[in-house]
Protein backbone atom coordinates (compact mmCIF):
# COMPACT_ATOMS: atom_id res chain seq x y z
CA UNK A 1 0.00 0.00 0.00
CA UNK A 2 3.13 2.59 0.74
CA UNK A 3 3.82 2.30 -3.17
CA UNK A 4 0.87 3.24 -5.01
CA UNK A 5 -0.03 6.49 -2.03
CA UNK A 6 3.95 7.95 -3.07
CA UNK A 7 2.87 8.04 -6.50
CA UNK A 8 -0.21 9.39 -6.06
CA UNK A 9 1.70 12.02 -3.85
CA UNK A 10 4.42 12.89 -6.49
CA UNK A 11 1.72 13.54 -9.31
CA UNK A 12 0.01 15.96 -6.99
CA UNK A 13 3.20 17.93 -6.09
CA UNK A 14 3.87 18.44 -9.85
CA UNK A 15 0.62 19.37 -10.85
CA UNK A 16 0.98 22.37 -8.53
CA UNK A 17 4.20 22.93 -9.24
CA UNK A 18 3.35 23.66 -12.90
CA UNK A 19 0.56 25.79 -11.71
CA UNK A 20 2.41 28.16 -9.64
CA UNK A 21 4.95 28.51 -12.44
CA UNK A 22 3.34 30.46 -14.09
CA UNK A 23 0.98 33.00 -12.26
CA UNK A 24 -1.74 34.70 -13.44
CA UNK A 25 -2.06 38.31 -11.50
CA UNK A 26 -6.27 39.30 -11.96
CA UNK A 27 -7.37 42.14 -13.57
CA UNK A 28 -3.47 41.75 -16.36
CA UNK A 29 -5.31 40.86 -19.26
CA UNK A 30 -6.85 44.11 -20.12
CA UNK A 31 -4.17 46.32 -19.26
CA UNK A 32 -2.18 44.22 -21.80
CA UNK A 33 -5.22 44.82 -24.53
CA UNK A 34 -5.31 48.44 -23.76
CA UNK A 35 -1.38 48.68 -24.15
CA UNK A 36 -1.15 46.65 -27.03
CA UNK A 37 -4.06 48.76 -28.34
CA UNK A 38 -2.89 52.19 -27.66
CA UNK A 39 0.65 51.41 -29.51
CA UNK A 40 -1.68 50.72 -32.72
CA UNK A 41 -3.57 53.81 -32.35
CA UNK A 42 0.07 56.02 -32.23
CA UNK A 43 1.15 54.25 -34.99
CA UNK A 44 -1.50 54.49 -37.14
CA UNK A 45 -1.65 58.35 -36.25
CA UNK A 46 1.74 58.89 -36.57
CA UNK A 47 1.27 57.57 -40.54
CA UNK A 48 -2.08 59.49 -40.97
CA UNK A 49 -0.03 63.19 -39.69
CA UNK A 50 2.74 62.21 -42.52
CA UNK A 51 0.11 61.47 -45.46
CA UNK A 52 -1.95 64.94 -44.39
CA UNK A 53 1.55 66.41 -44.72
CA UNK A 54 2.50 65.30 -47.88
CA UNK A 55 -1.19 66.07 -49.49
CA UNK A 56 -1.07 69.73 -48.44
CA UNK A 57 2.40 69.85 -50.00
CA UNK A 58 1.62 68.40 -53.10
CA UNK A 59 -1.66 70.31 -53.51
CA UNK A 60 0.46 73.83 -52.89
CA UNK A 61 2.80 72.32 -55.60
CA UNK A 62 0.02 71.51 -58.59
CA UNK A 63 -1.33 75.25 -57.25
CA UNK A 64 2.09 76.76 -58.15
CA UNK A 65 2.25 75.14 -61.41
CA UNK A 66 -1.63 75.73 -62.25
CA UNK A 67 -0.57 79.64 -61.45
CA UNK A 68 2.54 79.01 -63.78
CA UNK A 69 1.00 77.69 -66.18
CA UNK A 70 -2.47 80.28 -66.04
CA UNK A 71 0.49 83.40 -66.36
CA UNK A 72 2.29 81.87 -69.29
CA UNK A 73 -1.20 81.34 -71.08
CA UNK A 74 -1.86 85.22 -70.29
CA UNK A 75 1.20 86.07 -71.48
CA UNK A 76 0.96 84.14 -74.83
CA UNK A 77 -2.97 85.86 -74.73
CA UNK A 78 -1.60 89.44 -74.51
CA UNK A 79 1.35 88.75 -77.27
CA UNK A 80 -1.54 87.73 -79.52
CA UNK A 81 -3.47 90.46 -78.84
CA UNK A 82 -0.74 93.06 -79.10
CA UNK A 83 0.13 91.55 -82.68
CA UNK A 84 -3.29 91.49 -83.24
CA UNK A 85 -3.27 95.47 -82.59
CA UNK A 86 -0.01 96.21 -83.85
CA UNK A 87 -1.48 94.48 -87.73
CA UNK A 88 -4.66 96.59 -87.59
CA UNK A 89 -2.24 99.60 -86.98
CA UNK A 90 0.61 98.90 -89.72
CA UNK A 91 -2.52 98.52 -92.16
CA UNK A 92 -4.01 101.66 -90.99
CA UNK A 93 -0.90 103.51 -91.44
CA UNK A 94 -0.21 102.29 -94.69
CA UNK A 95 -4.08 102.80 -96.43
CA UNK A 96 -3.91 106.30 -94.71
CA UNK A 97 0.12 106.57 -96.26
CA UNK A 98 -1.49 105.63 -99.50
CA UNK A 99 -4.95 107.83 -99.13
CA UNK A 100 -2.87 111.14 -98.46
CA UNK A 101 -3.61 113.64 -101.13
CA UNK A 102 -3.49 117.24 -99.51
CA UNK A 103 0.16 119.37 -99.19
CA UNK A 104 0.10 122.11 -96.05
CA UNK A 105 2.96 124.19 -95.25
CA UNK A 106 5.18 123.88 -92.23
CA UNK A 107 5.80 127.44 -90.91
CA UNK A 108 8.77 126.41 -88.15
CA UNK A 109 11.28 123.90 -88.25
CA UNK A 110 9.90 120.65 -86.56
CA UNK A 111 10.79 117.39 -85.40
CA UNK A 112 9.97 114.25 -87.51
CA UNK A 113 8.83 111.63 -84.93
CA UNK A 114 8.17 107.46 -85.91
CA UNK A 115 5.15 107.65 -83.70
CA UNK A 116 2.52 109.90 -82.09
CA UNK A 117 2.85 108.63 -78.66
CA UNK A 118 5.61 108.68 -75.71
CA UNK A 119 7.59 106.07 -77.05
CA UNK A 120 8.28 107.50 -80.61
CA UNK A 121 12.15 108.15 -81.35
CA UNK A 122 12.90 111.74 -83.77
CA UNK A 123 14.36 110.81 -86.73
CA UNK A 124 14.96 114.00 -88.38
CA UNK A 125 13.97 117.37 -89.13
CA UNK A 126 11.56 119.27 -91.59
CA UNK A 127 12.66 122.95 -92.54
CA UNK A 128 10.30 126.22 -92.11
CA UNK A 129 8.58 126.94 -95.49
CA UNK A 130 8.12 123.04 -96.94
CA UNK A 131 4.79 121.73 -98.14
CA UNK A 132 4.57 118.23 -96.65
CA UNK A 133 1.58 115.99 -98.11
CA UNK A 134 -0.62 115.06 -94.52
CA UNK A 135 -3.14 112.48 -93.60
CA UNK A 136 -5.54 113.98 -92.24
CA UNK A 137 -4.96 112.23 -88.74
CA UNK A 138 -4.09 113.05 -85.24
CA UNK A 139 -3.37 111.56 -81.90
CA UNK A 140 -2.91 114.13 -79.30
CA UNK A 141 -0.34 117.01 -80.21
CA UNK A 142 0.87 115.08 -83.23
CA UNK A 143 -0.32 114.99 -86.62
CA UNK A 144 0.53 112.45 -89.19
CA UNK A 145 2.73 113.30 -92.41
CA UNK A 146 4.25 111.79 -94.70
CA UNK A 147 8.07 111.75 -95.62
CA UNK A 148 9.44 109.76 -98.62
CA UNK A 149 6.54 107.29 -98.67
CA UNK A 150 6.52 106.89 -94.73
CA UNK A 151 4.46 107.67 -92.01
CA UNK A 152 5.68 110.38 -89.84
CA UNK A 153 4.67 112.45 -87.13
CA UNK A 154 5.06 116.08 -85.97
CA UNK A 155 3.48 118.58 -83.74
CA UNK A 156 0.30 120.16 -84.36
CA UNK A 157 -0.16 123.72 -85.10
CA UNK A 158 2.48 124.47 -87.26
CA UNK A 159 1.11 123.92 -90.57
CA UNK A 160 -0.51 125.82 -92.71
CA UNK A 161 -2.57 125.93 -96.11
CA UNK A 162 -1.04 129.43 -97.69
CA UNK A 163 2.76 129.44 -97.62
CA UNK A 164 3.54 132.10 -94.69
CA UNK A 165 5.07 135.07 -95.29
CA UNK A 166 8.57 135.48 -94.35
CA UNK A 167 10.02 138.28 -92.49
CA UNK A 168 12.99 140.24 -91.92
CA UNK A 169 15.65 138.16 -90.22
CA UNK A 170 19.41 137.84 -89.20
CA UNK A 171 21.71 136.76 -92.28
CA UNK A 172 21.06 136.86 -95.64
CA UNK A 173 22.67 138.40 -98.64
CA UNK A 174 22.82 141.81 -100.30
CA UNK A 175 21.98 141.56 -104.00
CA UNK A 176 20.99 145.14 -104.61
CA UNK A 177 24.76 146.45 -105.20
CA UNK A 178 25.01 148.77 -102.77
CA UNK A 179 28.30 149.16 -100.26
CA UNK A 180 29.78 151.73 -97.73
CA UNK A 181 33.03 152.18 -96.08
CA UNK A 182 32.62 152.44 -92.78
CA UNK A 183 34.73 152.38 -89.11
CA UNK A 184 33.12 149.58 -87.56
CA UNK A 185 32.33 146.45 -88.29
CA UNK A 186 29.26 145.98 -86.60
CA UNK A 187 28.53 148.85 -89.42
CA UNK A 188 28.68 146.04 -92.06
CA UNK A 189 26.70 143.49 -90.52
CA UNK A 190 23.71 146.42 -90.21
CA UNK A 191 23.79 147.30 -94.34
CA UNK A 192 24.11 143.86 -95.27
CA UNK A 193 20.80 142.49 -92.93
CA UNK A 194 18.76 145.74 -94.01
CA UNK A 195 20.12 145.32 -97.57
CA UNK A 196 18.94 141.63 -97.32
CA UNK A 197 15.47 141.92 -96.06
CA UNK A 198 15.15 145.73 -98.25
CA UNK A 199 16.26 145.57 -101.30
CA UNK A 200 14.60 148.24 -102.68
CA UNK A 201 16.99 150.86 -99.99
CA UNK A 202 19.64 151.45 -101.80
CA UNK A 203 21.30 154.42 -100.17
CA UNK A 204 23.52 154.90 -96.82
CA UNK A 205 25.54 157.54 -95.51
CA UNK A 206 28.58 156.50 -93.20
CA UNK A 207 31.06 158.91 -92.68
CA UNK A 208 30.92 162.53 -91.84
CA UNK A 209 32.98 164.89 -90.12
CA UNK A 210 31.24 165.51 -87.04
CA UNK A 211 29.99 163.20 -84.31
CA UNK A 212 29.57 159.84 -84.44
CA UNK A 213 29.86 159.49 -88.29
CA UNK A 214 33.18 161.16 -87.52
CA UNK A 215 34.30 158.58 -85.36
CA UNK A 216 32.96 155.56 -87.28
CA UNK A 217 30.44 154.37 -85.26
CA UNK A 218 26.82 155.32 -87.13
CA UNK A 219 25.08 154.92 -90.31
CA UNK A 220 22.21 156.65 -91.68
CA UNK A 221 19.75 154.43 -93.96
CA UNK A 222 17.57 156.41 -95.95
CA UNK A 223 14.25 155.25 -96.36
CA UNK A 224 11.01 156.92 -95.04
CA UNK A 225 7.14 155.92 -94.35
CA UNK A 226 6.20 152.48 -92.97
CA UNK A 227 9.32 151.45 -93.79
CA UNK A 228 11.56 153.13 -92.14
CA UNK A 229 9.76 151.81 -89.30
CA UNK A 230 10.06 148.44 -90.18
CA UNK A 231 13.67 148.73 -90.47
CA UNK A 232 13.70 150.50 -87.02
CA UNK A 233 11.88 148.05 -85.22
CA UNK A 234 13.80 145.10 -86.81
CA UNK A 235 17.02 146.55 -85.61
CA UNK A 236 15.60 147.47 -82.19
CA UNK A 237 15.19 144.19 -81.67
CA UNK A 238 18.61 142.72 -82.28
CA UNK A 239 20.17 145.40 -81.02
CA UNK A 240 22.48 142.90 -79.19
CA UNK A 241 23.59 141.01 -81.91
CA UNK A 242 24.14 143.65 -83.81
CA UNK A 243 26.00 146.15 -81.28
CA UNK A 244 23.55 148.83 -81.55
CA UNK A 245 23.62 151.64 -78.80
CA UNK A 246 21.11 154.10 -79.86
CA UNK A 247 18.61 154.45 -82.62
CA UNK A 248 16.73 157.96 -84.25
CA UNK A 249 13.49 157.80 -86.77
CA UNK A 250 10.82 160.16 -87.10
CA UNK A 251 11.91 162.50 -84.59
CA UNK A 252 11.52 159.64 -81.83
CA UNK A 253 14.60 157.82 -79.92
CA UNK A 254 15.40 154.39 -78.25
CA UNK A 255 18.46 153.98 -76.34
CA UNK A 256 20.18 150.64 -74.82
CA UNK A 257 20.27 152.73 -71.90
CA UNK A 258 16.55 153.75 -71.13
CA UNK A 259 15.30 150.67 -73.12
CA UNK A 260 13.02 150.41 -70.63
CA UNK A 261 11.11 153.36 -71.94
CA UNK A 262 10.71 152.24 -75.28
CA UNK A 263 10.69 155.06 -78.34
CA UNK A 264 10.87 158.46 -76.70
CA UNK A 265 10.19 161.91 -78.20
CA UNK A 266 12.69 164.47 -79.44
CA UNK A 267 12.43 168.00 -80.21
CA UNK A 268 11.69 169.81 -83.34
CA UNK A 269 15.15 170.45 -85.28
CA UNK A 270 13.51 172.31 -87.80
CA UNK A 271 13.79 169.92 -91.14
CA UNK A 272 12.76 166.77 -92.24
CA UNK A 273 16.11 165.52 -92.65
CA UNK A 274 17.19 166.78 -89.08
CA UNK A 275 14.16 165.38 -87.44
CA UNK A 276 15.32 162.05 -88.89
CA UNK A 277 12.00 161.76 -91.19
CA UNK A 278 14.05 160.45 -94.49
CA UNK A 279 16.41 158.29 -92.78
CA UNK A 280 17.01 155.97 -89.94
CA UNK A 281 19.95 156.85 -87.88
CA UNK A 282 21.78 153.81 -86.22
CA UNK A 283 25.02 154.39 -83.82
CA UNK A 284 27.06 151.53 -82.59
CA UNK A 285 29.57 151.15 -79.74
Amino acid sequence: MAGPVAVVATLSAVALGVLTSNPVVPGTEDLLASSSNAAAGISASGVAQRSDVVSRSERRQEARQEARAEARQDKRQAARREARQDAREQKATLRAVRTADTRLWTTTELNLWTTPDGDARRVGLVDSLEKVLVTGRKDGDKVEIVVDGTSRWVTAGYLADEKPETGPSLGGQCTNGSSIDAGRPSLYDIHDVVCANWPEITAYGTWRGDGEHGQGRAIDIMTSGATGWEVAEFLRAHYSELGIEYIIYSQQIWSVERNGEGWRGMSDRGSTTANHYDHVHVTVY
